[in-house]
């Protein structure tokens, strides 16, 4: 009888531990799925609403495919470009990276994924003085977005052209 009922336990036992590595991997999976960046509500032309007197700043994004979203910001005086920057969100080795091209550096500066959800993404680089950190917020037909480092902060809110 003892052999019986120690049989039961332990068969109920691994029954058990089964069904939590069960549930365990399946809420890895769902969360997984759940929080892949989705940055699809960044596309189209956007246009900075809080600009210096006598300039117009502008972003354009769009997806050139599931892990690679192009977007170029630049910025205008009268008819001139005084700035310049290549954007790309990357998923490289399961991982999200934006990179930033502007004129005058050899090569593209490269931030790493620290936080998203479905209208919010940071990314950080903390090798660099400024801008270490990048944030962009969705906010309606409004895009928020912030460069900053532990001293200081720009804003930056767009509103999208043509919605």
């Amino acid at each position: 009888m003892k052999h019986t009922i120690l049989i039961l336990l332990c068969a109920l036992t691994f029954s058990c531990q089964q069904k939590q590595k069960e549930t365990t991997i399946q809420n890895t999976v769902s969360k997984e799925v759940k929080t892949t960046p989705n940055f699809d509500w960044l596309l189209g032309e956007w246009k900075r609403l809080n600009n210096e007197e006598g300039k117009q700043t502008f972003e354009n994004w769009h997806k050139a495919s599931d892990t690679e979203y192009i977007g170029i910001g630049y910025t205008m005086k009268a008819n001139d470009t005084t700035f310049k920057e290549d954007m790309k969100i990357t998923k490289t080795d399961n991982l999200w990276g934006l990179s930033v091209k502007t004129p005058g550096n050899p090569e593209a500066v490269a931030f790493k994924i620290t936080t998203h959800n479905s209208n919010e993404f940071v990314f950080i680089n903390n090798e660099i003085d400024f801008p270490n950190k990048i944030r962009y917020l969705q906010n309606g037909e409004f895009i928020n977005a912030t460069v900053s480092n532990a001293e200081m902060n720009i804003e930056f809110k767009f509103q999208k052209l043509n919605p």
